[in-house]
C-alpha cells in the first residue's frame, strides 16, 4: 500500500477519534506518522501536534454548543506552560526514550477509556451540568500534567481530560468532550508554536497534506459517528488499538535501546 493510502487511511482514523471521544487522535497520530509513514520521533509528534490542533479546532466547531467555557479556560490554562517548557525540552531526550515513554502513555490511556466507558451517559444532550468546585486543585494538576504530556510526546491528551472533567468536575459526558476539544486545541496549539520556534524541522507536505486533509473530514463526522455508535464501544476499540500500539512501541523502545 502506498505512503499516501497509508496517511489518508490513519488520517481519517485519528480525526474519527477525536470527533467522537473527545480524545485519543494524538495517541494514534505519533505511531502512525513513526511506523507507516517513517518520520522520526521529534518530527512525528511536531507533525501530531499540528495534525491534532487542526482536528481538534475542526471537531470543537461541532461541538461548540456542548463546552464548558470556563471550566476549558480553567483547564486549558494550567496546561500552558508545561506544554511549551515540555516541547522544548523534547528535542533534547534520545529516540529509545520517548519511544518508551510514548509506550507507557498509550497503555496507560487504553486503561482510562476503558475505565471511562463507565462514565458515558445516555440521557439527553441538554443543558450543561454546573460543574462542582470541589477536587478543582486535582483538575488544575491535572491540567499540567495533561499540558506536559502534550508538549513532550505530541500529543492532545483528551485521554486524560475527558475522565477529569468528568470525574472531578462533574461534567456531563458529551460536555467533557466538547470540553476536552477545546484544551486540546489550546495545549497543541502553544507545543507547536514552541516546536517550531525552538528546532529545525522538515515536514512532508506531500503526505502530510492528505493525511491531515482526512483527519479534518473525520474530525467534522465523528459527532455523526458517536450518535450512531455508542461511546462505550469506540472507547473498547480504541483501547484494544491502543493496547496493541503500546506493546509494539515497548518492544520497538527495548530494541533500539539494547
Amino acid at each position: 500500500m502506498s505512503a499516501l493510502m497509508l496517511a489518508i487511511g490513519a488520517g481519517a482514523v485519528i480525526g474519527l477519534a477525536l470527533g467522537a471521544l473527545g480524545g485519543g487522535g494524538g495517541m494514534l497520530a505519533v505511531p502512525a506518522l513513526i511506523y507507516l509513514l517513517g518520520l522520526d520521533p521529534t518530527s512525528a509528534a511536531t507533525a501530531s501536534l499540528l495534525i491534532v490542533s487542526a482536528t481538534s479546532l475542526t471537531a470543537l466547531a461541532r461541538h461548540a454548543g456542548s463546552v464548558d467555557w470556563r471550566t476549558g479556560v480553567t483547564f486549558a490554562a494550567a496546561g500552558v506552560v508545561p506544554a511549551i517548557a515540555a516541547a522544548g525540552l523534547a528535542q533534547f531526550i534520545p529516540r529509545g526514550i520517548l519511544t518508551g515513554a510514548f509506550a507507557m502513555i498509550a497503555a496507560a490511556a487504553g486503561i482510562a477509556m476503558l475505565r471511562s466507558t463507565q462514565l458515558d451517559e445516555t440521557g439527553p444532550t441538554g443543558a450543561l451540568k454546573v460543574a462542582q468546585r470541589v477536587g478543582v486543585s486535582k483538575a488544575l494538576t491535572a491540567g499540567a500534567g495533561l499540558g506536559t504530556v502534550t508538549g513532550l510526546l505530541g500529543v492532545g491528551g483528551g485521554f486524560l481530560a475527558v475522565p477529569t472533567l468528568v470525574t472531578v468536575l462533574k461534567l456531563r459526558m458529551h460536555v467533557a468532550v466538547g470540553t476536552s476539544l477545546f484544551v486540546i486545541a489550546v495545549n497543541s496549539g502553544a507545543a507547536l508554536a514552541t516546536r517550531l520556534a525552538t528546532a529545525q524541522i522538515t515536514l512532508d507536505w506531500k503526505v502530510l497534506g492528505p493525511f491531515a486533509g482526512a483527519a479534518l473530514l473525520g474530525a467534522w463526522d465523528g459527532k455523526r459517528l458517536s450518535a450512531k455508535v455508542s461511546a462505550a464501544g469506540l472507547k473498547r476499540i480504541f483501547a484494544c488499538l491502543l493496547f496493541g500500539l503500546a506493546a509494539f512501541m515497548f518492544v520497538d523502545a527495548v530494541v533500539r535501546g539494547g
